[in-house]
C-alpha cells in the first residue's frame, strides 16, 4: 500500500509530500503522532516545495542582472538620504496594488539597479510576476517586432502589459526619435493605473521632455507616468561601486 501510495502522489506531481510521506515510513518517531499531525507536516512540505519552485519560476523570468538584491541589505548611509520607512512600505507592496509606479534617479553608481531589483525580488517574493529590461533594449526589442508585420509586435505589447511590475533601467539616457516615443507611449497607456513600472533613471523628471522629442508625445507620456509614482532620490558624496569598490551595483 505505501508504494502505491508513493505512486500515486507522483503521478498527481506531490513531490514534496512524497517526500515527506517516505520520512514518516522509515522513521518510527512518526508513529506516535497522531493522523492530523502528520498529514499537517505533509501538506507544510508540499506548500514550502511549491512556493519556493514558483519563487524560483518568477526570478528567472524577471531577468534579474542581481538576484542576490534584497530590500534586508540595502545601505542607508546618512549622505544617500534614503528614507528607510519609505522603501520598506513600498517594499510590502501597496504600490502595486493601486497600480502606482516609482521613479528612481540619481547619478551613475548610486544604486538605482540595486533597489530596483530589490524592489522587483521583493515583488516576486509576492507572488507578482516581474520583469527587468534596459530601455534601449526594449525599444530594440519593439521596433524590430513592428518592422516585421507579422503580428509579434501586438504579442509583445501584450507580453509587457499583463507583467505586474516592469523595471525599466536606463530610462531616457539618450534622445529618442518620434517612433521610439510613440512606443513607449503605446506602452505606457496600456499599463496606465492598472500595473506596476519602476523608471531608473539619471535625469529628473523635469528633464524628460527634451529626451522624449515630440511635445505632444511627451507630454502623454509624463501624464501616464507622474502624477502615480513615488519619486525616490538616491544621492551620495560616494557612489555604491567607490564603496564597494564594484564595477556595477
Amino acid at each position: 500500500m505505501n508504494e502505491q501510495t508513493m505512486t500515486k502522489l507522483n503521478e498527481m506531481k506531490l513531490d514534496g509530500m512524497a517526500q515527506a510521506y517516505e520520512e514518516q515510513i522509515a522513521k518510527r518517531d512518526f508513529q506516535q503522532m497522531d493522523f492530523d499531525e502528520r498529514f499537517s507536516l505533509l501538506v507544510d512540505l508540499e506548500y514550502s516545495r511549491r512556493k519556493s519552485n514558483k519563487l524560483q519560476r518568477l526570478m528567472k523570468a524577471a531577468s534579474f542582472l542581481d538576484a542576490t538584491a534584497c530590500i534586508e541589505d540595502i545601505e542607508y548611509h546618512a549622505d544617500r538620504r534614503l528614507n528607510k520607512e519609505q522603501i520598506l512600505k513600498l517594499a510590502s507592496g501597496t504600490y502595486l496594488l493601486d497600480g502606482h509606479n516609482i521613479i528612481l534617479k540619481g547619478p551613475t553608481g548610486s544604486g538605482k539597479t540595486y533597489l530596483a531589483t530589490a524592489f522587483g525580488i521583493s515583488a516576486c517574493r509576492q507572488s507578482f510576476k516581474v520583469k527587468y529590461i534596459r530601455l534601449p533594449e526594449l525599444l530594440d526589442e519593439l521596433t524590430l517586432a513592428k518592422l516585421a508585420a507579422d503580428g509579434s509586435y501586438r504579442k509583445l505589447i501584450k507580453k509587457y502589459t499583463k507583467v505586474d511590475l516592469l523595471i525599466l533601467d536606463e530610462w531616457l539616457l539618450t534622445d529618442l526619435s518620434t517612433d521610439e516615443a510613440a512606443i513607449l507611449l503605446e506602452i505606457s497607456e496600456s499599463r496606465h493605473k492598472t500595473v506596476s513600472t519602476i523608471y531608473c533613471s539619471q535625469i529628473d523628471p523635469s528633464g524628460w521632455h527634451l529626451k522624449l522629442g515630440n511635445e505632444t508625445i511627451a507630454e502623454a507620456i509624463l501624464d501616464r507616468i507622474i502624477h502615480d509614482s513615488y519619486q525616490i532620490m538616491i544621492d551620495g558624496d560616494v557612489s555604491m561601486r567607490e564603496r564597494h569598490d564594484l564595477g556595477q551595483r
